[in-house]
């Protein structure tokens, strides 16, 4: 017994120690095959289509594969009509010149290679077969009203079992209830007949899904008779003899017509489906009801079907063994049956299949085979195919039943297992491979990745590895202080590293290391926690009047690195496109606020890790009202009253109440139906504020109640007092329900649904509804049922994916609605049978495939074509040194699409792809998968390059190849060149550098010279891009030389102007500036200032002296350069610029010279004032001048005036002194604003309406003549007359 507990334990931690075993080896290392597809082990074809059984397997090296037919070897080369796909063992029979039937049997296929060798399940080839039902006369079957009946169908034996359904002959499905339904055995079941069940038409039909056939047996004609009929008929043969002198069919008890007896026994297998039924015959029509005598029905698994006459239990488990009792009843007694039910179980496991070993030389480990099954299944080994009895003899094995201990293997014991369960009821067979495998660890997840999180966040960073042994994963951080463990941490089995919640101190650099005794290999990745994005300032509740602006805040605190988004929402839609909305960084801004504008703002702020929101209302209020009158609302309407009443309308008039300073806008008047909806009012019709009556239009089978509400700008009303009552009489329904629809939730069925009449819209009591549907593409009859007060109804039974005709109609009991319009529908979709076919791909470039396929026929799809799938992944690198990549990638290709690019490919590697045609239901079976391999491309840049041991002449580059090869290395290519103190490149060398070196020394270089390097590396299809990297060679035993010169400094009006000369390699160069004479008690102040030669210091206190320097950085461990230092003196005063408007003598200056104006002002006015006529010289001079003169700058006079009844224009006549008449800039000719019709004059307006020429002013204005200073009208004549 000790011995026995030691031998568990030690099983114990062999499993537990390889459980983690279980891993997918790289194709690139030698293993066993595994079978990676295979048919089913019932595989059952279609007659009419190609055989095709599957073997597909993977392994190192690629297996081959082998067949038995029937337990002996089956020769396919000897085959004409089978084929095998290439790198596959799938079989593929040409059944054009031989019978499918010739092809069943037993087939069992083996992949091998020279580690081993995996088996497939037997797969049984059954073709399917839809035999002819077996002609014969069916006689007329005349039965008394009242008792029970039972029509057989018996369909003929299929492969697998045909679907059975009663139909009509116009292929419409008979009506079941509970009174007549169908047994699971496919017989139609009467539990009494009623004169109406009589027809000539009862046809059972089978359908074979395979071959997707439909037969039919001889209709039967049943006569239902009342005793009465039957002696009258039968009166004729036998001179009128009474020969059913009995009295009729009397109402009785229930009892069974299936199952028989008072008990019965069932047995179901564990997983399956397990139903029971319960016909019983009686009058009345019995009701069925089911109890479990030892437990409860499991819930969620149980269903009661054919008006529960039937019970249905799926996957079964052991727990639903026991004793079921149904019992039918009706008025006059009750009838039971026990059916007592026995689970049993084919094999299944109980924690999985055995899994596959990879174990070192000297290794141990455990195969596992645990499973279970009623009766208690029989475990047997096997290894590569062969009883494990009759295997090599292996000292390092030892087979214990269910398990197998591996102890100290050794190189070469690599070997397929398989374990087979079996029972009575099934079989179980799995294959497992144990790989003894001396391989180094290597970590599968890229390297350098970045992992970015939010503080307080948890992160997950991964480490996925392979060795063998299995590796060991530890972790460091930064320096590798040592390994990261504690309650910060959490270390999972397979190397991912977890932090729960983490910090700013968590941010840095990550080594996972895969470590075991065959070596070590290393993986960085870098944690960036950032700062969580929050809004600081949210935006606040505003109350704001209508045409003023409101502004909401939403002031956003960041991490550095995240570029934030802000959005605004409104009632959780976009913002309205109103340009009155302003959008700044951090506020929304609304002007001219409107009613419209009320709601509820929120603003959302993104990253590319987080986000915040903060939401806030706006109610908008009128403008305060002038006190001087007070708005309110109206006072409700009163003396409700109903006139001219007819069947569907009446009258009705009210009284208003008083409008409170603001007229009515409108009536609303209101109803509630205290017949359907008591207590709820509805807005039944709106009048304008100048009506008090309303002739309202009403529905049939309400009873009105009224109210009305009157509005004006301020709102509504209180309602009025109610009407008295209105009742309309019932009637037919004048509309059918709308919405009307049909789908399919299950391949056989059909749902029809519709949008169901509301109370108001029913017209009457008894509301049920007419559904009627028919196929569309069979000229067929409309098959109707009658539906309560519903909104669906479900057809079961239906072909799959068929077009359907739909009709809704409504119906109460006063008669129907219209009739109802068409609508059209299909029934359930299902999945897809069929992959497509003719799958090839053409390689486009390294990086894009096109892939090809033929479409999947309709009919094949069963269902809405939605489109394709491309499922395709990389299994490999074709370069050895590159790990292996197994991550599924999907392309869906929507619509009919028969080709589709495949971007992003990554050069030079083995892709597999299979295609899938998917529908409204799901996908369909994948297409062979097929591979692929993308030719090779131009590498990436080399993944390091690093300058070492500089000298005077000579320095050392060390570079790692590329991290993506894209192809095979076939060499470097290394170029450099010096780099002068402007950063002028000289000449370029170039030295090529084989593939297999990863550093070169350079001679013969300048000493104390700056060079610049690019490396790339190249492959057959050309050179990658380059790495490029600067170094100095070092000067021997001479001082430093500062890498800055001409250093000046020059002051301006916005600061101190700083300019130098730089010709150092360091990035980081400052401008540092202090006050002179601190004597260290200030700081140094630092400018930043790369990439520029000139910087203006701003800020600078007047009055001071500072030292000012410049500083070059390069890294923390070196020492910084320093030019030598300026000294900037900042003046007292900055600028000597005076606002000259400020000045004493510019105020003196400015105001002699208005009084020199206005003394010239005054004497042109009297000038003017003088009166007189003028020369006749000058009067004809003014002929000669047709342009208006401006105002004589020198003496300013105006030109020569003329009053005569010409209105001759006056020489150099402008504007008056207002400048109303014209813009002394102005070209345009007045005679264009001056004539025409009243009140025209120029674009200024100032002379519209008041110097009108048909005006009676202007006509008094024209038979005076006066010395005195013109108006401005005579101006105006003067001008017109001078045009």
């Amino acid at each position: 017994m000790m011995e026995r507990r030691r031998m568990d334990a030690a099983l114990l931690v062999l499993f537990l120690g390889h459980l983690a075993g279980a891993l997918e080896v790289p194709l690139d290392l030698p293993q066993p095959p595994t079978i990676t597809h295979q048919s089913h082990k019932d595989y059952i074809i279609d007659p009419r289509e190609n055989i095709i059984i599957h073997c597909d397997a993977k392994g190192k090296p690629h297996p081959s594969f082998s067949w038995t037919r029937n337990g002996t070897h089956y020769d396919i080369e000897q085959d004409p009509n089978v084929t095998t796909k290439p790198h596959s063992g799938t079989l593929v029979v040409d059944i054009s010149r031989v019978k499918a039937e010739d092809y069943e049997g037993t087939y069992q296929c083996t992949a091998r290679n020279k580690h081993g060798a995996a088996v497939s399940n037997n797969i049984v080839v059954l073709q399917s077969r839809s035999p002819l039902w077996s002609k014969e006369k069916i006689q007329p079957i005349v039965v008394q009203e009242g008792v029970s009946l039972v029509l057989p169908c018996r369909p003929p034996a299929g492969l697998p079992p045909p679907v059975i359904f009663w139909m009509d002959n116009i292929f419409q499905r008979l009506p079941q209830s509970s009174r007549v339904s169908q047994s699971l055995s496919g017989d139609l079941y009467f539990s009494n007949v009623l004169r109406e069940d009589s027809r000539n038409d009862y046809i059972c039909y089978a359908r074979f899904p395979y071959t997707q056939t439909i037969q039919q047996k001889q209709p039967i004609t049943v006569k239902v008779l009342n005793l009465d009929a039957i002696n009258d008929t039968m009166a004729a043969f036998y001179n009128d003899t009474d020969l059913f002198s009995e009295d009729p069919v009397d109402e009785r008890r229930p009892t069974f017509l299936i199952p028989y007896g008072p008990s019965s026994s069932k047995m179901v297998l564990r997983g399956q489906v397990l139903e029971m039924e319960c016909i019983a015959e009686g009058l009345p029509t019995p009701n069925i009801s089911w109890t479990k005598v030892s437990g409860e029905f499991p819930a969620k698994r149980t269903s009661f079907l054919y008006y529960q006459k039937t019970l249905r239990i799926v996957d079964v488990s052991e727990s639903d063994a026991g004793e079921y009792r149904c019992m039918a009843k009706n008025r006059l007694g009750s009838v039971h049956h026990t059916i007592r039910v026995t689970v049993k179980a084919s094999p299944y496991w109980i924690s999985g299949a055995p899994r596959n070993l990879v174990l070192a030389p000297g290794e141990n480990g455990v195969l596992t085979c645990r499973a279970s099954g009623t009766p208690k299944p029989s475990i047997t080994w096997a290894m590569n195919g062969i009883s494990i009895e009759n295997s090599p003899k292996d000292l390092s094995r030892k087979v214990e039943d269910d398990t197998i201990i591996f102890t100290d293997v050794q190189t070469g014991s690599s070997a397929v297992y398989q374990c087979n369960v079996s029972n009575e009821y099934g079989y179980l067979l799995s294959n497992a491979f144990v790989n003894v495998l001396s391989e180094p660890p290597r970590v599968l997840t890229p390297s350098n990745v970045v992992y970015k999180v939010i503080k307080n966040h948890r992160v997950l960073m991964d480490c996925a590895s392979f060795g063998s042994p299995i590796p060991k994963i530890t972790w460091f951080k930064d320096s590798r202080s040592g390994t990261l463990d504690g309650e910060m941490y959490n270390m999972h089995d397979n190397g991912t590293l977890e932090i729960n919640v983490a910090q700013a101190r968590n941010s840095g650099k990550y080594t996972c290391v895969a470590r075991n005794i065959l070596g070590i290999f290393e993986n960085h990745v870098y944690l960036e926690v950032k700062e969580p994005t929050r809004i600081l300032k949210q935006p606040e509740y505003k109350v704001i009047q209508r045409g003023r602006s409101v502004v909401f805040e939403c002031k956003v605190k960041h991490d550095s690195s995240l570029v934030p988004t802000m959005n605004w929402l409104k009632d959780d839609g976009e913002l309205p496109d109103d340009e009155r909305l302003i959008l700044d960084s951090e506020s929304l801004t609304i002007t001219d606020v409107t009613e419209n504008d009320a709601g509820v703002y929120t603003c959302i702020v993104n990253t590319t890790l987080d986000h915040d929101s903060a939401s806030a209302e706006l109610t908008v209020i009128e403008a305060t009202p002038t006190p001087a009158v007070v708005y309110e609302r109206p006072d409700p309407p009163t003396d409700l009253e109903l006139t001219d009443q007819k069947k569907r309308s009446v009258q009705l008039t009210w009284t208003p109440g008083d409008e409170h300073n603001s007229p009515i806008q409108k009536f609303l008047i209101q109803y509630e139906d205290s017949l359907h909806h008591r207590g709820h009012w509805h807005n039944l019709t709106e009048v304008p504020g100048t009506k008090t009556t309303a002739h309202l239009k009403l529905s049939p089978y309400v009873h009105y109640i009224f109210r009305v509400l009157a509005l004006n700008s301020v709102g509504f009303s209180r309602p009025s007092f109610s009407s008295r009552t209105f009742k309309t009489d019932p009637a037919a329904p004048d509309e059918n329900p709308t919405g009307v629809q049909g789908h399919g939730t299950e391949h056989n069925n059909l749902v029809i649904s519709w949008k169901p009449l509301s109370g108001l819209q029913s017209n009457g009591p008894g509301l049920h509804y007419k559904v009627m549907w028919r196929q569309k593409s069979i000229d067929s009859e409309w098959t109707a049922v009658t539906v309560a007060n519903n909104s669906k109804f479900v057809v079961s039974g239906t072909p799959t994916f068929v077009p359907y005709e739909l009709k809704v109609q409504a119906v109460n009991d006063h008669g129907s609605g219209p009739e109802p319009a068409i609508s059209h529908g299909y029934s359930g979709e299902d999945l897809p049978v069929a992959a497509p076919e003719n799958v090839h791909v053409v390689v486009l470039n390294s990086t894009l495939v096109e892939v090809h396929w033929d479409a999947v026929p309709h009919k094949l799809i069963r269902g809405y074509l939605k489109g394709y799938k491309v499922y395709y992944w990389r299994e490999r690198s074709l370069h050895k040194h590159n790990p292996h990549h197994v991550e599924k990638q999907i392309l869906t290709f929507s619509g009919n699409h028969t080709h589709g690019m495949l971007p992003g490919l990554h050069a030079f590697s083995l892709y597999s792809f299979n295609v899938k045609v998917f529908n409204g239901k799901g996908e369909g079976p994948a297409s062979p998968t097929q591979q692929f391999e993308t030719p090779e491309g131009v590498p990436a840049a080399p993944s390091s390059l690093v300058i070492t041991n500089p000298k005077l002449d000579s320095l050392t580059l060390e570079w790692s190849p590329p991290h993506d090869r894209n192809g095979l290395i076939t060499g470097y290519t290394l170029k450099y060149q010096p780099v002068n103190n402007s950063n002028e490149l000289g000449p370029v060398e170039e030295l090529a550098l084989p593939a297999n070196e990863t550093s070169v020394t350079l001679f013969n270089l300048k000493y104390s010279t700056r060079y610049k390097f690019y490396l790339n590396a190249k492959t057959d299809r050309g050179a990658g891009p380059a790495i490029s990297q600067e170094a100095v060679t070092i000067m021997d035993e001479v001082p430093a030389v500062s890498p800055f010169g001409n250093v000046n400094s020059s002051m301006g009006e916005e600061g101190a102007l700083i300019s130098w000369e730089y010709w150092g390699p360091e990035k980081n160069v400052y401008v540092e500036y202090v006050v002179k004479n601190s004597e260290g008690q200030e700081e140094w102040q630092k400018e930043l200032v790369n990439g520029s030669q000139n910087y203006m210091l701003k800020g600078l206190k007047e009055g001071l002296s500072y030292r000012v320097r410049l500083v070059a950085k390069g890294h923390s461990d070196q020492a910084p350069h320093r030019s030598k230092e300026v000294v900037v003196e900042v003046p007292a005063v900055a600028s000597r610029q005076v606002d000259i408007a400020t000045q004493g003598w510019f105020i003196g200056l400015m105001c002699a010279i208005a009084l020199l104006i206005l003394i010239l002002l005054i004497i042109c006015f009297i000038q003017r004032n003088k009166g007189g006529k003028y020369p006749v010289k000058e009067k004809e001079d003014a002929h000669t001048d047709p342009e208006f003169q401006p105002m004589k700058d020198d003496d300013c006079t105006f030109g020569e005036y003329s009053d005569n009844e010409d209105h001759k224009p006056l020489k150099g006549s402008s504007t008056p002194s207002n400048g109303t008449v014209k813009r002394d800039d102005s070209d345009d000719s007045l005679v264009e604003y001056g004539e025409g019709e009243d009140g025209q004059f120029n674009e200024d307006g100032s002379f519209i309406g008041q110097y009108s020429g048909k005006s009676a002013s202007r006509d008094t204005a024209e038979g005076q003549e006066s010395s005195e200073a013109p108006s401005p009208i005579n101006a105006m004549n003067s001008l017109n007359s001078f045009v």
